[in-house]
C-alpha cells in the first residue's frame, strides 16, 4: 500500500463506493419526497424501494467507512485556507453521520410503529425497537427533518467539489472522479 500523504487520488473501491452511494441517496431522497406526497397506488412499491434501498445504503457506508480508516484519503491542498479545510473534514463527519444514520432512524422509525420491515424479495429485517407510539413520532419528525439537512449537505458538497474542480483547479475533484 502506498503512504497516503503521497496519494493524489482515493482508491478504485473508494471512488466506485462513493458513485454508487451518490446515485443511490440522491435516488432515496427523491423517492422519500414522492413517497410521502402520495397516497396512491405506487406508494407501496416506493416504500419498499425506500426501505430496501436505506438497509443496502447503511451497509456501503459501513463499508465504505471501515475503507476509509483502512485506505485514509489524500491530503487537502497545502494551500487550501484553515476554514475550508475544516469545513472539509466537518462536512464529510456529517455526510458519514447522516449516511448511517438516517437508515438506522428509519430503520428504529418502522420498528417503534410495528410496521414490517418487507425487504425486496420478502426479506424480513428484525425490528430494532419496541413499539411506541410517541417514539415512533419522535423518530417520524427526526427522519424528515433530517433528510431536508441531508440534501442541503448533499448540494454543499457538490458545489464544494464543483468550486474546487471548476474555480480553485487544485485537483480536489479529480482525488475522487473516475478514470485515470
Amino acid at each position: 500500500m502506498t503512504d497516503v500523504s503521497k496519494r493524489t487520488r482515493f482508491t478504485s473501491v473508494q471512488r466506485v463506493l462513493h458513485w454508487l452511494m451518490a446515485i443511490g441517496i440522491l435516488s432515496m431522497l427523491f423517492i422519500g419526497v414522492a413517497m410521502v406526497s402520495t397516497i396512491g397506488r405506487q406508494y407501496v412499491p416506493l416504500l419498499v424501494t425506500h426501505k430496501t434501498l436505506g438497509i443496502i445504503l447503511l451497509i456501503l457506508a459501513l463499508v465504505r467507512l471501515t475503507i476509509r480508516f483502512m485506505s485514509g484519503a489524500p491530503p487537502l491542498p497545502i494551500d487550501l485556507p484553515e476554514p475550508m479545510k475544516l469545513a472539509a473534514q466537518l462536512s464529510h463527519v456529517g455526510l458519514y453521520i447522516l449516511m448511517i444514520g438516517m437508515p438506522l432512524i428509519g430503520w428504529a422509525m418502522l420498528s417503534a410503529a410495528a410496521y414490517p420491515i418487507v425487504l425486496y424479495g420478502g426479506f424480513r429485517v428484525p425490528a430494532i425497537l419496541p413499539q411506541n407510539a410517541m417514539l415512533h413520532a419522535l423518530l417520524w419528525n427526526a427522519h424528515s427533518y433530517l433528510a431536508f439537512a441531508f440534501f442541503a449537505l448533499v448540494l454543499m458538497h457538490l458545489a464544494a467539489g464543483l468550486y474546487h474542480g471548476l474555480v480553485r483547479r487544485d485537483g480536489v475533484l479529480q482525488t475522487m472522479l473516475p478514470g485515470r
